[in-house]
């Protein structure tokens, strides 16, 4: 598996299919080119994987959370004797190790705050993954859902401009918090 290989999936199709086994099959009949899979254990790895190459499928396994295989070199080379296309992971040891094997290794982050932007670009540095993928992809939808409830939401995180802030009270958040001193006086 080449980076390429990915790539050119991607641009045909931007949309990844992320499932857990219930999902599976509705991912397989999918116009998407690439699965995440999220509920990979042991006993079905290679199964599952024959399924959605036949389907012309890439899949990577988000190997954080497989089940019954180790979170090392070994369970590394396990995934590529299985013939997976690549691994999604928070952790930069295993993204290193999928690389050595020649597999596709996509590094999860989740944001936070401005703190932790620093600590992704930092471990970046030394990860080196093909691709990143960065969590949540959709802060506007938390605030709407959690406003209708009778606590009120405040928007954290991330906030750097004018915009960003009247998005945030205009999806229902009842105040912004913001290290940017320039927002204080909006």
């Amino acid at each position: 598996m080449n980076t390429q290989d990915i790539w050119d999936c991607l641009e045909c199709s931007p949309v990844i299919a992320a499932v857990r086994d219930d999902k599976w099959d509705a991912a397989l009949q999918s116009p998407a080119q690439v699965i995440f899979y999220l509920s990979a254990n042991l006993l079905t790895l290679r199964e599952k994987i024959a399924s959605a190459h036949e389907s012309g499928k890439l899949v990577m396994i988000h190997f954080d959370l497989a089940e019954g295989i180790g979170k090392d070199r070994v369970g590394i080379q396990y995934l590529k004797q299985c013939s997976a296309d690549g691994i999604l992971s928070t952790r930069a040891n295993l993204i290193k190790l999928a690389k050595e094997q020649d597999m596709i290794a996509i590094q999860r982050f989740f944001l936070l705050d401005s703190k932790g932007i620093e600590s992704i670009e930092d471990m970046l540095k030394t990860s080196r993954p093909h691709l990143m993928e960065l969590m949540p992809g959709v802060i506007d939808k938390a605030i709407a859902r959690f406003q209708k409830g009778n606590i009120p939401v405040i928007a954290g995180g991330l906030i750097e401009t004018k915009q960003e802030v009247t998005n945030a009270l205009s999806q229902g958040a009842a105040a912004v918090s913001t290290g940017k001193s320039e927002l204080w006086y909006l």
